[in-house]
């Protein structure tokens, strides 16, 4: 576009100057525009819209002339996302890991195996030996079973405490004095005497737990065998359950002991009698009725019950 003489003096009687395009100037024919938009809006050109990516150049924008040629930047090429390194195979350790756990479940079953082919020296020794688990670090003595090895009766505690641990026997100190008061109190004992008026005492766990807590799931399931040959060599005619972790490994039960008591159980066919752990009924003696009553629903479940053939035995 040219500008006459006429309209160059009227824009600059506005106060507008006139641009010149240096590629314009160098053909000898300048092509004016009004520029500095902001002096007079109403007299400049509608400014065209400028693409985001086109640089912008000082505080004022200058509208270039309508047939001039425009460069727009292209947006840069857009680069493939990185793969993601990819994380190690775990198969081979998870296999091990299984193959580790299969062979030792398989140790276990042989383990097993072996203890319900044991007989009572057998199986002593076999206690006294064990190391399956942490506790053998720090038990004085392992704590097998006392009492009459036919007897028809069997009492099944819990985990022995410092004192069992120090003697190697279930049952002494306060709680086995009132364990032996119970039992003389309906004609049974520990001692000598005839099959049918003796008790044979183990605990489900044969070593003590460090300061009496309470025992592992796993120390139980590590045990179990040694109680379960126990129960098949002495054949008992009926077994009392006293307290809570007895009651669980021989019932499979997490039932509290109030709603399990006052019913007759079965372990294997044998009748189990739920009942509280003397050490408990020490420190609640009101409870002490309530294990008076599961005492006498023993003697009459055991009344009622076929009589078991008799074999030649004697005392551990």
């Amino acid at each position: 576009m040219s500008w006459t003489d006429r309209q160059r003096a009227m824009l600059e009687a506005m106060g507008l100057k006139l641009w010149t395009p240096p590629a314009a100037a160098e053909a000898g024919s300048p092509a004016n525009v009004a520029a500095d938009a902001t002096a007079a809006p109403a007299a400049a050109p509608p400014p065209r819209a400028v693409p985001a990516s086109a640089p912008v150049a000082g505080p004022a924008t200058r509208v270039p002339p309508m047939d001039a040629e425009v460069a727009v930047a292209e947006p840069p090429p857009r680069r493939a996302p990185e793969p993601s390194p990819r994380t190690a195979p775990v198969a081979a350790p998870v296999l091990a890991a299984a193959a580790a756990d299969a062979a030792l479940a398989q140790a276990r079953g042989l383990a097993r195996e072996t203890i319900a082919r044991l007989d009572w020296p057998g199986l002593r020794d076999e206690v006294a030996q064990c190391r399956a688990c942490a506790l053998c670090e720090s038990r004085k003595h392992t704590v097998f079973g006392v009492g009459n090895e036919r007897a028809h009766w069997m009492v099944v505690g819990e985990a022995p405490g410092e004192k069992e641990d120090l003697q190697g026997e279930p049952f002494v100190g306060a709680a086995g004095q009132l364990l032996d008061s119970m039992l003389r109190a309906i004609g049974l004992g520990r001692g000598e005497g005839p099959p049918e008026r003796q008790v044979y005492i183990a605990n489900t766990l044969k070593c003590r737990p460090p300061r009496n807590r309470n025992p592992d799931p796993a120390e139980l399931a590590q045990c179990e065998p040694f109680l379960q040959r126990q129960i098949e060599l002495i054949q008992p005619r009926i077994i009392l359950a006293m307290g809570r972790f007895a009651v669980q490994q021989l019932l499979r039960s997490q039932e509290p002991i109030g709603r399990l008591r006052g019913r007759v159980h079965r372990y294997q066919g044998v009748p189990l009698i739920v009942t509280y752990h003397p050490a408990y009924l020490l420190r609640n003696l009101p409870d002490k009725a309530r294990a008076w009553e599961d005492l006498c629903l023993a003697l009459k479940t055991l009344d009622e019950s076929p009589a078991r053939p008799e074999a030649g035995g004697g005392s551990a």
